[in-house]
């Protein structure tokens, strides 16, 4: 697990479009470009195998605001995390996950928090597997006002 860098930009832009699909078109190169213009209170994180390939990523964030289910702040949450596919099992989510870990106790951080959608259940395994206790859930809803 390395931090990511201006170098990884393309790898890194793949291994967000494959976690976060709906994105527009640029939006991930523009949020790197602003995650690398300003890597204040952030750890961004990219898993390769040893042949170079890229297959893996960790993007964590301090947030000074209240978080769900957690007491203290700063809290260490992880914005997102994604292996390949045909990488999983191979414990590169732990690692990930191990390194923000490390970054967040370093931060001063007492608590590491995530969130899933209420219907990924193999990411609510994979947060099991990884140490995480569900604290709660929440269903967001919304209502457009019209003039």
């Amino acid at each position: 697990m390395t931090a990511a860098t201006q170098a990884d930009t393309a790898d890194w832009a793949a291994l967000r479009q494959a976690l976060w699909p709906s994105h527009e078109p640029g939006a991930h190169e523009a949020d790197i470009a602003a995650f690398l213009a300003d890597p204040t209170d952030t750890i961004n994180l990219i898993a390769r195998l040893p042949d170079g390939r890229a297959v893996g990523l960790a993007e964590a964030a301090l947030r000074h605001d209240y978080v769900n289910g957690c007491k203290t702040s700063p809290v260490a949450f992880l914005e997102g995390i994604y292996v390949a596919p045909d990488s999983r099992r191979l414990g590169i989510a732990r690692g990930l996950v191990m390194a923000v870990e490390d970054w967040a106790r370093a931060q001063g951080c007492t608590e590491f928090a995530s969130d899933a959608a209420v219907g990924n259940l193999e990411s609510h395994r994979m947060h099991d597997a990884l140490g995480f206790s569900e604290t709660q859930r929440v269903v967001y809803f919304r209502k457009v006002l019209g003039p």
